[in-house]
């Protein structure tokens, strides 16, 4: 008779900035945060992982270190870095007339 061992499951931690491969992923991402400032921060961070954090640092002349700790979670980063950052991104940011 055959020994009752449980099952047991592995996971892999799942990382978004596989899935970036092209402009319209990037796109994606940024249309799936909607208004919700907390998801657009987070949605930054994944852009820039994506991209190399260091090179997006760079090209918005902070510190690598800087930049981690603007994205990171529960920030409320700067406005003014913000936008340092999606320019660095290469990331044009333009508004539309409320439904």
């Amino acid at each position: 008779m055959a020994e009752d061992t449980p099952m047991t499951e592995q996971f892999t931690p799942w990382d978004s900035t596989e899935y970036l491969q092209t402009d319209e992923d990037i796109d994606a991402c940024f249309e799936e945060a909607g208004a919700d400032a907390g998801f657009i921060i987070r949605a930054l961070e994944t852009v820039a992982r994506a991209k190399g954090l260091d090179a997006v640092a760079e090209r918005a002349g902070l510190a690598p270190d800087r930049l981690r700790s603007l994205l990171g979670a529960d920030s409320s980063p700067p406005f003014g870095e913000v936008l340092r950052v999606i320019d660095a991104l290469g990331i044009r940011l333009h508004a539309d007339k409320a439904a």
